[in-house]
């Protein structure tokens, strides 16, 4: 029943995504998969369970994307932490991961720089790949940078990345076998014709 009434209160608001999104929703809050709580959707929830999932709905209705609701999304089969001081990482960026593990996998060492590291998603799942790696993430936001190292200690790779809350134009004196970097890409003229979510 609570599946069913977030869905409806988001497809009442023009959400394409409305069941897949309830479930999402509702799976995060009771900590268990999507697979689980639908085989198991005869079992009652407290009130609190339905209070909090009813306000992620009222976000979710806003047109708020998940990601940014729930503080997580998965990219290259981990969750990453997530907030409104990064973008959201994309399911088409782990093909730029992919193909540079593909050509560094068997280096045993190799020294990475990401500009616009964002949440350190590229950075962090190459060098989950590539066990000799070390990394340098920057990005010009501090609250960014801040974000990408709560999620290099996620995984445990502090020890191996650095963070830095500057510019490229400010990197001097430092040599790196690759430069990896997935910034912004769209025009603010072309902002308009997204979809809300992107937006």
């Amino acid at each position: 029943e609570l599946l069913k009434s977030g869905s409806l209160d988001l497809r009442n608001n023009k959400i394409n995504t409305h069941q897949l999104d309830s479930e999402i929703i509702l799976s995060h809050i009771l900590k268990e998969t999507r697979e689980n709580l639908l085989t198991n959707a005869e079992r009652e929830v407290t009130k609190s369970v339905v209070e909090l999932f009813n306000k992620k709905i009222l976000r979710r209705s806003s047109r708020e994307p998940v990601a940014y609701i729930l503080q997580i999304k998965e990219f290259w089969s981990k969750d990453f932490f997530v907030n409104k001081n990064t973008l959201i990482p994309r399911p088409e960026t782990e093909l730029l991961s992919e193909n540079i593990i593909k050509i560094f996998k068997k280096k045993t060492a190799i020294s990475i720089l990401d500009i616009g590291t964002g949440t350190g998603c590229i950075l962090l799942s190459i060098l989950s790949e590539i066990k000799g790696g070390k990394g340098t993430g920057i990005d010009i936001s501090k609250k960014a940078i801040d974000v990408a190292k709560a999620n290099s200690k996620k995984f445990f790779l502090q020890n191996r990345t650095r963070f830095y809350p500057k510019s490229f134009v400010d990197l001097y004196g430092c040599k790196y076998d690759l430069i990896v970097s997935n910034p912004p890409y769209i025009k603010t003229s072309e902002i308009k014709n997204l979809s809300d979510d992107i937006k």
